[in-house]
């Protein structure tokens, strides 16, 4: 007998619905740990970058560059790490870029004992690997969905986000105290937890995702093809596909679109909403309250707009998605003078982020052909995190010259332009 491990030991044995069932389940528990894990390494890490590259810069107007660097990282990893998806399958890839992030934790460590700003922006580069496990985490989750769960399946993922999201933050004190009992540089501490979390989301990917639910999806779906000719030379009657065989190009691209610019639409109001506030004499408390409730709007309620995905439809709850973020950008354009109104313009920009993002990459899923996902979710990533990435540089100009109320009023056009496709898109036979 052989004593080499396999990656995939169940595979090897017939499949049924009930064990496909069964490693759905564990695999959607497993990425709900792991996102939870990676959400609190990434709170701290998003929170303290900003300050550690103001201190080390020697200027607050490079501040923003954290983020900027932690997006950008997570659009560089989306196709390398949806490729080793393909090839090795969602563990391995997902391991990877947490290792990655973890990587990237001890080079920001590093830098901030060295006053580098580069090698800072470096590893906060690396740390957007991170980002890019957490989004393609939302696709692992519908590998083996039936697609009557696959919204709900992969929103509950995307809901673990929120524990880590909202905790994330509170952990820099305890950082920043740990770091000087360890005697690390000032700033470095919350690294630590970045270098933590991630490492231990990566191991817990490498023994939780075992059998690794892309590999179980693909010997499911060979034995279903199998099981469907069978009975097709048994009776002579031709059976349906189990798959399409080719990609719906326009429910992708509707997909595509709606992802990408209903996230560049939250981005580039949520990134200058602190700004307009204190610019108005809104206290820190004040502007702190306002973005834990729009990441409580982006996250919390995901579960109910998966649900909506799987009985509504995938594009009546992008579409409901998108009069919430028009409703958000009213708000906030017209009410832009009241923290009231703002603080409303923020939760409901975040409940329209959360019902598109969803839908948006359930429709995504379920376009493409099954032996082309991973590679379709990863450009998807990468479009996402560009576009939020532009979204976010550009609405400091638009600020600059329009206000934000402006802002408010010029992000309308991202929401018009999805309800356009929406309408003009084709639904698939």
């Amino acid at each position: 007998m052989s004593t080499t491990p396999s990656l995939a030991p169940d595979i090897t044995a017939p499949l049924t619905a009930e064990s496909v069932a069964a490693v759905q389940r564990r695999t959607r528990t497993v990425l709900m740990i792991g996102q939870v894990l990676a959400g609190l390494g990434m709170g701290a890490t998003l929170s303290i970058g900003a300050i550690l590259a103001a201190e080390i810069s020697g200027s607050p107007a490079f501040s923003g560059m954290a983020a900027t660097a932690v997006t950008l990282g997570a659009a560089l990893a989306a196709i390398p790490l949806a490729r080793l998806a393909r090839r090795t399958g969602r563990a391995p890839a997902l391991a990877t870029g947490a290792l990655t992030a973890a990587a990237g934790a001890v080079i920001a460590m590093t830098a901030a004992g060295l006053q580098s700003f580069p090698l800072l922006l470096a590893g906060i580069l690396l740390i957007g690997s991170g980002t890019a496990v957490n989004l393609q985490s939302r696709f692992a989750a519908v590998d083996l969905a039936t697609a009557a769960t696959r919204g709900r399946d992969l929103s509950l993922v995307v809901w673990a986000t929120t524990v880590g999201a909202v905790s994330g933050p509170n952990l820099i004190g305890p950082g920043e105290t740990l770091g000087a009992y360890l005697g690390l540089p000032d700033l470095s501490g919350p690294f630590l937890f970045t270098v933590l979390a991630q490492s231990l989301a990566a191991a817990l990917y490498l023994v939780g995702l075992r059998p690794d639910p892309l590999r179980v999806a693909e010997a499911w779906r060979r034995e279903q093809e199998r099981a469907a000719r069978a009975e097709e030379e048994r009776s002579g009657v031709a059976a349906p596909t189990v798959d399409a065989a080719a990609d719906d190009r326009p429910g992708i691209r509707l997909a595509m679109i709606s992802i990408a610019l209903s996230h560049a639409t939250m981005v580039a109001v949520m990134a200058m909403t602190p700004v307009h506030l204190t610019a108005h004499g809104a206290s820190l408390v004040i502007v702190g309250f306002t973005i834990s409730l729009h990441i409580a709007g982006m996250y919390a309620l995901s579960p109910v707009f998966g649900l909506l995905a799987d009985r509504v439809g995938r594009r009546s709850t992008v579409l409901l998605g998108q009069g919430m973020l028009a409703a958000s950008l009213l708000m906030t354009g017209f009410g832009s003078e009241s923290e009231g109104w703002v603080v409303a313009g923020l939760i409901f920009l975040g409940l329209g982020w959360s019902a598109s993002t969803v839908a948006g990459s359930a429709l995504l899923t379920e376009s493409a052909a099954p032996d082309r996902r991973t590679i379709v979710q990863g450009r998807s990533d990468l479009v996402m995190s560009g576009s939020g990435a532009v979204g976010g540089a550009l609405a400091g100009v638009v600020l600059a010259l329009l206000g934000y109320n402006g802002l408010s009023f010029v992000a309308m056009a991202l929401v018009a332009t999805v309800v356009v496709a929406l309408a003009v898109t084709p639904r698939r036979q």
